[in-house]
């Protein structure tokens, strides 16, 4: 475990900073559901929008600076900051998480509905398309939703530039769905009664609702910059903004499988979700080989983001980690110790920390491997 060591005293500044922070119940036990933008497609273990809501609201963000998320999943800091009217910035591994970052924070294009329906109609049409090789494609889609989400594909690529984003992220929102995988949560093959109507049926619905929630949005869509990359592989002159908050939750060792979760989107959608794997922080396949990772592979992963956030964080800027505990071949890990001794490496020291509890209905591949029951919020300067 990384030794403690003497945090310095708070400035009076950071005195009130953590004094705001620490009124807060940071497991949040009033909340209720998710909002529609937080639904608009599956993702596990994500952020509560009530998290970073909180963290971009308290701390001060100097001007001309942005939020960066190195780590933004589904997109919640960045939708949080442009409610807050705050330029962001996310970085993200996974194409899925991506896209599904990108159509949050961007302009509802023109027309969404009726480009769908464009879409189906071809679609409909289409007996040719060509099935991608995607593994083990039999036991988990039936022969007619194959072609149907192969013939959907190709009619999306096929619509105005604008829309591919939207259209691409309806369908991959449905795709577990129409599998034959029992659910989001749970991998195992079922019988469905499901045919190439109720694929196009399921499609227009989430693009419809897709359309809905984007059009509801009642604030100004300031400036949310989303990067396709490797975080321990950007370096500070890649982020195109300077930095004054960073809010994120880094993905835990052995704990859940982001991957594995979207692996069948990403190869409907032509993607590589081996090459995710490959690359992914805390994916449980690293620690099951001969030569497996370790808490020290997390100690380097975490040293190697904070290089990047060093160089791209403004004087006095914050930065938020939300971390829980990993366990490793039976020993508990500290990842919130292990983030804070690499912190102070780069000069950056707690300003506050908390436990926060998470809720029992939440579900994920591998929670009951990890069981993960709690988190540390911890605020760095």
């Amino acid at each position: 475990m990384p030794r403690q060591a003497k945090v310095p005293a708070l400035h009076e500044p950071d005195i009130a900073i953590a004094s705001g922070l620490a009124g807060l119940n940071w497991s949040f036990p009033a909340r209720v559901a998710h909002s529609g933008i937080e639904g608009l497609h599956p993702y596990p273990a994500k952020f509560i929008a009530e998290l970073p809501r909180a963290l971009v609201k308290t701390l001060p963000v100097p001007r001309g600076s942005a939020v960066l998320d190195p780590f933004c999943g589904s997109g919640t800091t960045l939708v949080e900051s442009q409610k807050s009217g705050l330029p962001s910035v996310g970085i993200d591994l996974n194409p899925i998480a991506c896209l599904m970052t990108r159509v949050k924070t961007a302009p509802l294009p023109p027309d969404l509905p009726s480009s769908a329906n464009e879409a189906v109609d071809r679609a409909r049409s289409d007996q040719a398309s060509a099935i991608p090789p995607i593994p083990n494609l039999d036991h988990w889609f039936l022969p007619s939703v194959q072609q149907a989400l192969a013939a959907l594909t190709n009619a999306i690529a096929a619509t105005q530039p604008v829309h591919h984003d939207p259209l691409r992220l309806a369908l991959s929102s449905i795709i577990v769905r129409v599998s034959n995988q029992d659910s989001d949560t749970r991998y195992a093959a079922v019988e469905k009664d499901v045919n190439a109507d109720a694929v196009f049926q399921a499609f227009l619905r989430a693009a419809k609702r897709l359309h809905d929630v984007l059009s509801s949005r009642s604030y100004s869509l300031v400036p949310a910059n989303v990067m396709h990359a490797d975080t321990l592989a950007v370096e500070p002159q890649d982020v195109p903004a300077p930095i004054g908050l960073v809010v994120t939750s880094p993905p835990y060792p052995n704990a859940y499988e982001y991957w594995l979760y979207h692996k069948y989107r990403m190869w409907w959608l032509g993607f590589d979700p081996l090459a995710v794997k490959k690359h992914e922080i805390g994916a449980r396949a690293h620690f099951f080989k001969r030569d497996h990772h370790t808490e020290a592979d997390f100690e380097r992963q975490m040293a190697r983001t904070f290089e990047l956030i060093s160089g791209v964080l403004v004087p006095g800027g914050y930065v938020c980690f939300v971390v829980g505990t990993s366990r490793i071949h039976g020993r508990v890990v500290d990842n919130a110790s292990i983030v804070e001794e690499v912190a102070r490496r780069f000069d950056l020291h707690r300003v506050f920390s908390a436990e926060r509890s998470l809720s029992a209905k939440r579900k994920s591949f591998n929670l009951a491997h990890a069981r993960i029951k709690t988190e540390t919020v911890l605020v760095m300067r």
